[in-house]
């Protein structure tokens, strides 16, 4: 398995695990699908957008991007999708790495992620594993698909 940039070719499967995951409803703020054009347009709006390919498939991806601008520039958010049949191969790992590496690269100084769900215990320990720093939590932050709210655990990492 390899991790790099995003190609053209990619964007079709990248759409479809973007959309799982949207569709899942229990990470990702969005609600909305994307289709090839927004995906096309969203993808390359981001600072950078990583994918795991392995054996000429596309089973993961990252986005990167500031998250805010001016005075706070310098602090940067990402998302992370696998596809969900080759979840629990540590496929989310290495993108978290890869992207802390990429964040830095690029010139930011801190890595943060505003609304990880705190039922998802599987990313949340990775992050922790990787030395992510939990802030606190927001209570009722994140509305699960159900409708029922669930806290949120800001987390940072310093590049």
């Amino acid at each position: 398995m390899i991790i790099r940039k995003y190609e053209e070719k990619d964007l079709r499967q990248m759409i479809d695990i973007w959309n799982e995951v949207v569709e899942d409803g229990i990470a990702f703020p969005q609600e909305d699908f994307l289709d090839a054009a927004s995906g096309k347009e969203f993808f390359e709006s981001q600072s950078y957008t990583g994918v795991a390919e392995d054996e000429g498939q596309i089973v993961g991806l990252y986005i990167l991007h500031p998250n805010n601008v001016g005075r706070c520039g310098h602090i940067c958010n990402a998302s992370y999708a696998v596809k969900s049949k080759c979840r629990g191969q540590h496929i989310g790992e290495k993108l978290v790495s890869d992207c802390l590496l990429k964040a830095k690269e690029i010139g930011f100084r801190v890595l943060q992620f505003n609304a990880v769900v705190e039922s998802n215990i599987h990313a949340r320990h990775l992050y922790e594993r990787l030395g992510f720093v939990q802030l606190g939590i927001i209570p009722g932050g994140f509305r699960m698909k159900d409708g029922h709210y669930e806290n949120i655990c800001p987390y940072y990492h310093v590049l």
